[in-house]
């Protein structure tokens, strides 16, 4: 209705303005001329200085010997059609379209268009209209309807226990009396907590697709305006429009943006932001009750919400949102690939293990690659070849085959990826080595890929130290093979990750005797904020860095005793890989043996991938956008 009568508005606009310019277009030339009496026109005919007149009703138009319109209005009684016969002027009389009524309209126009700009003007300073400039108080919340695409709880996968909890908020919409005959109330809301990408706006379309109730959704930047008091404001009408709608679901997307801890930033409590804040507190628990509107927000920065927001009677629920497991991969995967035709050798398992670490939005933007990279060769479904290549390209980055190396820069690169996987190879601990490459991808002029066996959840020490040895090899290859005088800078990523993880060991994980199980991460590294003031002692800050030094040392020690000890091989290897490139994890054994890294004649397209069933999958490289939750070895390696 309102939009309606949105268009009608301007519409008569529209049509007033072409009024009034046809109006004024049409009596152009009478603005311009000049008037002058009837009796001098009189004598202008008599003294033959008139040629030929123009009759316009009352008015008379004639051009004068001097080159200038004139122009009069004739007497009621004269007879100057006679005058003008005798004295030989030419005479044209127009004919007159408009009544009086319609002249008496159109004087009016110019009023009556001010008059309807101002009752347009008057009406949304009411609240007539949402939008526009004097709309900006109103919640700006849409109702999803199945209009943009339904989505129910079996388009979500890989989520069980968090789909169980909002499947109870959808049942308690559904049969309240379930729940209130023994006492229960609804949940008033639910927080949704994860990393980005792990579905947490998709389980909440979900929830809006399963109840069958209203559902309005909103992002948090969408209430905070320049303007103190306008987001407080938006939360009012918000809570307004549910009501009126009750029952009914309100999403609010990313609410660490009007969420934040109040106190924590510039204005004290005054700023636009914390007034929103104390709004949407007052609203979601107050003195007036909102029964059957529910609250459901995502966010990934719950550290920086006000304790206020999170506590029971405003988010009852906390569901967490994490990176699925091998099984939730596996679904998601098939979630994904329900339009996309299969080839018979795709096993979405084997996908699922080689992908930890992916959230649902990698895998989805996985299967997404390698459609378009089957599309791309002229295939009519997706082979496993595509998956694999697809994955390549979104753990390691795209293929840069048109970057030309020197001999001398893919020999040295052979040498240092070499000495990374004949490292990873011997120690028990590491990660199995999935593929190893000196082709540039990305940021990198080569490297080596390891993938755990299991989804790993934390580290232990010795893990750790094997770890180091495995990323410090590449810079005990090159040592080793060139001498320490021709070192480059390709181990610079090495350095920098290697750095990381025996910090982290030092300074968060209390990994060394000397330094003690203090947490010394946020004086040492002078994070700002809550912590600004914290310090270190000198001596303290000198141990830490001693240890380490010491923890890479070691590490760096003893890929080099690896190296010198297994140097026919690491020599083989490399050779291996200035000749093929990239070679997968059983490939790389077969070459350390001395034999062809190809099964035979038949095969030789077929890089073995069999191995990659048995290997599965975290990179020693996960993509840059992806940084993991802690410094260690699982960051993009730099160019070797």
């Amino acid at each position: 209705m309102g939009n309606a009568r949105n268009i009608a508005f301007w519409v008569v606009l529209f049509l007033l303005i072409l009024a009034l310019f046809n109006l004024f277009s049409g009596g152009g030339s009478t603005l311009q001329s000049r008037e002058i009496s009837y009796s001098d026109f009189v004598e202008s005919v008599e003294n033959n200085e008139v040629n030929a007149v123009t009759l316009d009703g009352e008015r008379i138009r004639y051009r004068g010997q001097d080159g200038s319109d004139y122009v009069t209005v004739k007497p009621e009684d004269a007879q100057v059609t006679e005058l003008l016969l005798d004295n030989d002027v030419q005479v044209r009389a127009e004919v007159q379209e408009q009544s009086g009524f319609q002249t008496f309209i159109l004087s009016l126009l110019p009023f009556l268009l001010l008059i309807g700009v101002w009752i347009y003007f008057m009406n949304r300073m009411q609240g007539g209209g949402r939008g526009g400039a004097m709309g900006f108080g109103k919640s700006k919340a849409k109702m999803l309807t199945e209009k943009h695409g339904r989505v129910t709880f079996d388009d979500v996968a890989g989520i069980d226990e968090a789909k169980e909890e909002l499947e109870e908020i959808v049942e308690f919409l559904r049969n309240p009396q379930k729940f209130s005959r023994l006492g229960g109330k609804i949940p008033k809301g639910a927080l949704l907590v994860g990393p980005p990408g792990t579905g947490k706006t998709l389980l909440a379309r979900a929830i809006a697709g399963e109840a069958g109730v209203p559902f309005f959704t909103i992002s948090g930047s969408d209430f905070v305006e320049m303007f103190v008091g306008v987001g407080a404001s938006r939360v009012r009408d918000m809570f307004e429009q549910a009501k009126k709608n009750a029952p009914c679901i309100v999403f609010i997307d990313e609410i660490d943006a009007v969420g934040r801890h109040r106190g924590a930033g510039y204005g004290g409590g005054n700023d636009e932001r914390e007034q929103t804040l104390n709004q949407l507190l007052v609203e979601m628990d107050g003195f007036e009750a909102n029964e059957g509107v529910i609250i459901v927000a995502a966010t990934n920065r719950k550290d920086v919400l006000d304790p206020a927001l999170l506590r029971p009677g405003r988010f009852d629920r906390e569901v967490t949102v994490p990176n699925p497991d091998i099984k939730g991969r596996e679904k998601i995967l098939g979630v994904h690939a329900r339009k996309t035709p299969l080839g018979p050798d795709v096993d979405l398992r084997i996908i699922a293990r080689g992908t930890p670490g992916f959230s649902g939005a990698d895998l989805a933007n996985l299967v997404n690659e390698a459609a378009l990279m089957a599309a791309r060769v002229g295939r009519r479904f997706v082979t496993m070849e595509d998956f694999e290549n697809a994955k390549d390209k979104v753990m390691m980055g795209a293929e840069r085959r048109s970057m030309v190396l020197t001999p001398d820069q893919k020999e040295k690169t052979a040498y240092h990826e070499a000495g990374h996987a004949i490292v990873g190879l011997t120690l028990p601990q590491c990660d199995p080595v999935y593929k190893a490459t000196i082709i540039p991808r990305g940021g990198a002029l080569g490297m080596v890929v390891s993938l755990p066996e299991i989804d790993r959840l934390n580290w232990h020490k010795s893990e750790c130290e094997e770890k180091l040895a495995m990323t410090m090899a590449g810079k005990a290859a090159e040592i080793i093979h060139y001498g320490e005088e021709m070192v480059s800078n390709g181990p610079a990523g090495d350095i920098q990750q290697a750095s990381a993880l025996a910090r982290a060991m030092v300074l968060r994980w209390g990994m060394s005797d000397k330094v003690g199980n203090i947490d010394y991460a946020e004086a040492h590294e002078g994070y700002s904020g809550q912590t600004a003031g914290l310090s270190v002692s000198a001596h303290t800050k000198e141990l830490i860095e001693e240890e380490v030094k010491r923890i890479v040392s070691e590490a760096y020690d003893r890929a080099y005793a690896i190296l010198m000890e297994r140097r026919e091989e690491w020599e083989r290897l490399a050779q291996g890989l200035l000749e093929y490139e990239t070679l997968t994890g059983e490939e790389i054994k077969r070459v350390i043996r001395g034999e062809p890294p190809h099964l035979g004649e038949d095969e030789d397209d077929k890089p073995s991938s069999g191995s990659a069933p048995s290997v599965t999958a975290i990179p020693k490289t996960r993509p840059k956008r992806k940084p993991p939750a802690e410094p260690g070895p699982d960051m993009e390696p730099e160019p070797t």
